[in-house]
């Protein structure tokens, strides 16, 4: 496995320039996460500030009992062990439950939170613990449901879970049949190509919902636990309920001071505008940032006459009525994008938390809002991003002279100039001619329709669409045949982009990993975590 940097295009400029960490961004993060300065800096905070924290034991018993039941790995339980030392310090980083674990980003973000941990330990001389938090409160079951693999025929399938959820409870809290699961894997199992790995991978699969009722985050857990566990990746979800019990205080915090943390985000985001980005997340107004789960449905609550109230009016306390409720009642209350953050820092003692570019983005948003909590924003460490480019396609594109960057930025333009050089008879051009001399020829004709009256001229100008029209039609349509008398070679450029940019998106954020693994061993996965950690957080291509 080769590994070569190879830029990528980001949907943010505000990620790119922390990537730089140039003037731009300076006052809108706490640390640069290039700095090796950065993380001693940050440990010591840490160790000043370990009172200030839920119970460092608290948190171990609770990973020790979560994990035993989905991620027993003796490597896994080993890092908790390690995190129940004094000094112990937590690399983290999280993504919401998926199918089969969802896109190729989540396990490069798992990737890059292990080695991430181990260059703090050797930088620091102390334990550093990798943590995943496994977004399970969040409640968009259309986002989760489903992962995608490229077929032999080049089709991209979605593999989705049967069944349908309409509710808005967590995803957490969704039961899935077991016999759901099954149809789920047998899809998966007809889409993968038969090879030396595929019954040990299906075997793995189904060992993971051998239980009933299981939701899709816990197999989720159980499935990254057999990807990652003998790497002592430590999971948790924050929807468990024994982690919302040593929640409370800090949901309490939340709750009474909600009006200076919703007024720390809107100064945040004015710091974002004013520095030349746009808005990095909605930040409403009277928003609370607190879910509050109510009859099986998660609730955004926002503030109206002194009252904390959800839009649809379902549901309405006093500040102390929340309060109690949440005393009696945690597993009921659930973070937002923006109070999330600052839960996990008063959990753990995170010295940086592995983030994409989109969320780098956002977290600029929560800043003022750590302090108001006494806290400061953790070192931010972009996650690895990958492109995995096989022998096969890189000789097509060797064949077709196409680089990365023309497949990423001038795909269609490339493709359409190598048509054209199959065009024998120049009929593109041919067309082209036609309809100039068309337009050229109807242009008087329909000057003096107008003169014999105005509603012939009309006409003429719909009858010269309609020609032009026909013109086009018999021009794509000659083209679509030239295509087809070379058709295995239009199928390899439809190959090269359906490979490394399915549905004109980054190959990481589409294909699911089983379709690697089935192909290349757990080999593959051995190699990646193998590989020199570049935590630079730019894009590489790995060559297989």
């Amino acid at each position: 496995m080769n590994v070569i940097p190879e830029a990528l295009r980001s949907g943010s400029p505000l990620a790119e320039h922390y990537l730089r960490y140039d003037e731009a961004i300076h006052h809108l993060y706490e640390y640069d996460f290039r700095d090796a300065g950065s993380y001693a800096a940050r440990a010591e905070w840490l160790d000043r500030t370990e009172d200030t924290r839920v119970d460092r034991q608290d948190i171990v018993r609770f990973l020790r009992s979560y994990n035993r039941r989905l991620n027993s790995h003796p490597a896994v339980m080993e890092s908790i062990e390690r995190l129940a030392q004094p000094n112990a310090l937590v690399i983290s980083g999280g993504q919401q439950s998926g199918l089969f674990t969802g896109s190729l980003l989540v396990i490069y973000k798992a990737a890059t939170i292990i080695k991430a941990a181990r260059e703090a330990e050797i930088k620091l001389n102390r334990p550093v613990v990798p943590v995943f938090w496994i977004a399970g409160e969040d409640h968009d079951w259309d986002e989760v449901d489903h992962t995608y693999m490229m077929t032999a025929d080049l089709n991209i399938t979605k593999v989705r879970m049967p069944g349908r959820y309409d509710g808005r409870a967590s995803v957490s809290e969704v039961s899935v049949d077991r016999g759901n699961w099954l149809e789920a894997i047998h899809k998966l199992e007809e889409l993968l190509p038969d090879t030396e790995f595929k019954p040990g991978l299906i075997s793995d699969i189904k060992a993971a919902v051998q239980d009933d009722n299981l939701s899709l985050s816990d197999v989720f857990a159980k499935m990254m636990g057999q990807l990652f566990g003998s790497y002592g990746l430590v999971l948790l979800d924050s929807a468990d309920p024994e982690l919302r019990a040593l929640e409370v205080p800090i949901f309490e915090r939340m709750i009474e001071d909600n009006d200076a943390l919703e007024r720390c985000y809107h100064e945040s985001a004015g710091h974002v505008v004013t520095s030349g980005f746009g808005m990095q997340a909605e930040i409403t107004a009277d928003c609370a940032n607190i879910f509050y789960i109510h009859e099986g449905s998660r609730l955004l609550l926002h503030k109206e006459n002194g009252k904390f109230i959800d839009r649809r009016g379902y549901v309405s306390f006093t500040k102390t009525e929340l309060i109690d409720i949440l005393k009696q009642h945690p597993e009921r209350f659930s973070n937002n994008v923006l109070t999330r953050p600052l839960m996990q820092d008063s959990l753990f003692p995170v010295l940086s938390t592995v983030l994409g570019h989109a969320e780098i983005a956002y977290w600029a948003l929560t800043k003022e809002a750590f302090h108001r909590f006494g806290l400061r924003m953790p070192i931010l460490q972009p996650r690895m991003s990958f492109t995995i480019l096989d022998q096969h396609i890189q000789k097509l594109m060797d064949k077709y002279d196409l680089s990365f960057h023309d497949i990423q930025y001038a795909f269609n333009d490339k493709k359409d100039t190598w048509l054209s050089t199959l065009d024998e008879f120049n009929m593109n051009e041919q067309f082209e001619l036609l309809k100039t001399s068309f337009h050229k020829l109807y242009a008087p004709v329909l000057e003096q329709l107008n003169q014999i009256e105005p509603g012939l001229g009309r006409l003429g100008v719909t009858n010269s669409s309609k020609i032009e029209e026909q013109i086009s039609y018999m021009q794509l349509r000659t083209k679509q045949a030239i295509a087809q008398r070379h058709d295995a070679s239009v199928k390899q450029w439809d190959t090269i982009d359906l490979t490394l940019f399915p549905m004109k998106r980054p190959q990481e954020r589409v294909y699911n990993v089983y379709g690697y693994l089935n192909r290349y061993g757990t080999r593959w996965l051995t190699d990646l975590m193998n590989i020199p950690a570049d935590l630079s957080g730019h894009h590489h291509i790995l060559y297989l």
